[in-house]
């Protein structure tokens, strides 16, 4: 297994299968966490995400000076309920927009992983397609 590296990124887990949420400062990784996590995900990270392949497997850590704290924009740091480690199953761009009802799959590659990626949807149905998408996957039709 290769040692980790640190990403500015917020990783939220249901169960084993975890979203990394990327996006430039301000672009609202935290706030996606927490909508996420309030949904019943638990924090992996906030901010500053430790990744590291193990074969064709993502996984996702905390670094230890930030376990279980997220930051509430206006509000300041929180406790969060956390678990330490997961396997990134999503990648969410919030650089990106997605316009398309029925986009094309796509996927992005970090450490030689492909990883499921999705563009940010405007609405407040967002949170709960993560959700979902971490619990049952896509269709196939």
């Amino acid at each position: 297994m290769m040692p980790p590296e640190t990403h500015h990124a917020t990783c939220v887990a249901l169960g084993d299968r975890a979203v990394l949420i990327l996006g430039a400062a301000g672009r609202g990784k935290s706030t996606l966490g927490l909508q996420v996590m309030a949904l019943g995900g638990l924090l992996v990270a906030d901010d500053r995400v430790l990744l590291r392949a193990d074969g064709d497997r993502l996984l996702a850590e905390c670094p230890p000076a930030i376990l279980g704290l997220i930051e509430a924009r206006g509000v300041g740091i929180l406790h969060a309920a956390y678990q330490a480690r997961a396997q990134v199953a999503l990648v969410v761009d919030l650089d990106q927009s997605e316009d398309r009802r029925l986009p094309e799959r796509a996927y992005t590659r970090i450490y030689d992983c492909d990883i499921p990626l999705i563009k940010r949807i405007d609405g407040p149905h967002f949170p709960a397609i993560i959700v979902q998408i971490l619990k049952a996957g896509w269709s196939d039709r």
